[in-house]
């Protein structure tokens, strides 16, 4: 690529600059991601939703950067193609999808609560 960097200790090698892209994927997207949505009306009254976008963005974009990195050395790949990272980056993005799909809207949540108290 032409924005290829040669490392210091990384050979002569032209490498993807994957830090770059890690910090402005886990911070600068996400950032704007979680703005938009906690500014639209009701979000915030939804707990636990912007909580789970959070690991879910974070995981997906840490998934996307390891296709970029070098593995490390000590660990190379684990299964076939897949790092360390996305491995570990699986969880995360699970359990983001859980707090997501958790969380409710209070209209919602007392509609449950009633039905639950009624019996029906």
């Amino acid at each position: 690529m032409p924005w290829a960097i040669v490392f210091p200790h990384g050979g002569e090698t032209p490498r993807h600059p994957s830090q770059l892209y890690e910090a402005f994927l886990e911070g600068v997207v996400l950032f704007i991601v979680l703005a938009i949505l906690a500014h639209r009306p009701g979000m915030r009254a939804r707990v636990g939703f912007l909580t789970g976008v959070f690991p879910v963005g974070y995981g997906f974009a840490r998934t996307f950067v390891e296709f970029f990195r070098e593995p490390d050395a000590q660990l190379g790949f684990i299964l076939g193609p897949i790092t360390m990272g996305q491995i570990l980056s699986a969880p995360m993005v699970l359990l983001g999808l859980y707090l997501m799909v958790r969380a409710r809207r209070p209209a919602e949540e007392a509609t449950t609560r009633a039905r639950m108290a009624g019996g029906s």
